[in-house]
């Protein structure tokens, strides 16, 4: 993998897109003035409705550079940027070569199945890593976003092996992985004595309190900062938390883990940690957004301070976009972002629902595994929506990260589905059944209001204007008003200059 060099870092730039799209456009000679970059180059549009495109795309361009931030970058190209496809086959061989003619085989059935099992998967990593397609992010490595990407279809390839076992078959499997799972396990309640002050224990009055810190509180806390970091946006993040706080009131019945305290609910989870990562991660966007993107090669650098500085940096974004949602703009982004928030709300219930129809306890490692891959993919992913959902003319296909995202969400939930459905199908209490359909019914009353009705209604009015406007220009006197019949002489005078115009 080379790294692109400082032309190229440039000309995507100036058009807001890959520099290699850029570059084909400027070798076709393209006539968008914003696209090469130069007014003078601009060739005048056979048609009025060319011309119209033109200023479209010159204005879809124009959005698009301002959310996206300046890169400098000398071009250096070093080992660490190489491909390495040879030196990965020939290593990789050489281990294979060593098991095969050097390594002695144990007759343990059941270890020689993990065993083979693990090195299949090894075996397909490195073939992704050195041979899968790049997405849009390059720091540290691109090899390292390679790496996730191969994990994520190892990780939907097990959901689905799981999801065509027996309930029982698909328990017990787990003990493969672990020799502990496999065992059913009592969900912890966190509800029960929600005073704040207890006044009836004299011991510590502030027991509640202090029983609700656990683990999860900075985990909640680094959640959101990562999350908002994903989302990169505030609206959508408050509302996605303040969402999944309904969600628990409204499911609590199925599992006794959502019943929580009306303050853990809103003081403790949707101020204090969610708040305050939400927070964060907006203070740190905004540094993000702010910071030069100069990049040098290691060796171009003269002092050891800029160095440690650089190596620092490489874990930073190589560039920065500026995500803007706006889902009032039109009915596709609308339906957009409601697909994915309608998409976290799912990702999150399943964190819940997994560990409870496959008998994980919450401090298991699977779970923190489980957290640990949606944080590296979910960045990719949401930018590849992004990317799809505001640039549909050049991204023409949804991003691979962003499809197995999807698919490992919705093959998730149908394991739940499945394996404990009298859960799944316990009736929703009624007055959380009428607070959710009052809220359906709001949505879509809104979605009609502003997307067909208010559509339809400006279209009228402007027709209306315009047929107005003809109208009086047709009533209206021509020269100094007067409207005198014209004379012999005159009606003479236009047959003679209309003669003329035919002659010509």
């Amino acid at each position: 993998m080379t790294k692109p060099d400082s032309k190229r870092s440039s000309m995507a730039l100036v058009t807001g897109r890959p520099a290699n799209a850029a570059e084909e456009q400027v070798n076709n000679g393209s006539s968008d003035p914003s696209v090469s970059g130069s007014p003078h180059h601009a060739v005048t549009p056979a048609t009025p409705t060319k011309h119209k495109s033109a200023k479209q795309v010159s204005r879809d361009n124009l959005s698009r550079r301002n959310t996206e931030s300046e890169v400098f970058d000398d071009g250096t190209n070093t080992f660490f940027w190489r491909a390495h496809t040879v030196t990965v086959l020939f290593i990789l061989t050489c281990v294979l070569v060593y098991v095969t003619l050097l390594e002695e085989t144990p007759q343990d059935t059941t270890y020689n199945t993990k065993r083979g099992i693990v090195a299949s998967i090894l075996v397909f990593l490195c073939f992704g890593v050195t041979q899968a397609k790049d997405g849009p992010f390059t720091r540290p490595h691109p090899a390292y976003w390679r790496f996730w990407l191969c994990v994520s279809v190892v990780y939907e390839l097990f959901l689905i092996f799981v999801l065509f076992q027996t309930v029982r078959d698909g328990r017990q499997f787990m003990k493969y992985i672990d020799p502990k799972l496999g065992v059913a396990l009592p969900e912890r309640d966190y509800g029960g004595n929600c005073l704040i002050y207890d006044p009836g224990n004299t011991t510590d009055p502030w027991h509640n309190i202090w029983d609700k810190m656990d683990g999860f509180v900075p985990a909640h806390f680094l959640g959101w900062y990562i999350k908002t970091l994903v989302i990169r946006d505030w609206w959508m993040c408050m509302i996605i938390s303040v969402m999944f706080e309904f969600l628990e009131y409204s499911l609590e019945h199925q599992l006794p883990n959502f019943s929580e305290c009306w303050w853990d609910h809103w003081i403790m989870d949707v101020l204090v940690c969610n708040g305050l990562g939400i927070y964060a991660g907006m203070k740190t966007l905004g540094w993000l957004s702010m910071k030069p993107y100069q990049w040098q090669g290691l060796w171009n650098i003269p002092t050891y301070k800029g160095k440690i500085k650089r190596m620092a940096f490489q874990f930073t974004p190589y560039s920065w976009v500026k995500f803007e949602w706006k889902p009032a703009s039109n009915l596709r982004r609308w339906l957009a972002v409601l697909g994915i928030i309608f998409m976290f709300l799912l990702a999150e219930l399943n964190t819940f629902y997994l560990k409870f129809v496959l008998w994980m306890p919450p401090e298991h490692y699977l779970v923190l595994l489980r957290l640990v891959f949606f944080v590296n993919v979910g960045g990719v992913a949401m930018r590849e929506i992004y990317d799809f959902m505001d640039d549909p003319k050049f991204y023409r296909k949804l991003g691979q990260q962003a499809w197995l995202v999807a698919a490992i969400t919705v093959t998730e939930f149908l394991i739940v589905v499945k394996y404990d459905p009298r859960t799944i199908m316990l009736p929703i209490p009624f007055f959380v059944t009428q607070c959710w359909f009052l809220g359906i019914v709001l949505i879509l009353s809104w979605t009609l209001w502003r997307f067909f009705i208010r559509d339809i209604t400006l279209r009228y009015k402007d027709a209306r204007r315009r047929k107005q406007e003809v109208t009086g220009d047709c009533g209206r006197p021509h020269g100094n008003g007067g409207t005198a019949t014209p004379s012999g002489r005159s009606k003479l005078n236009g047959i003679s200059e209309s003669l003329r115009h035919r002659k010509s």
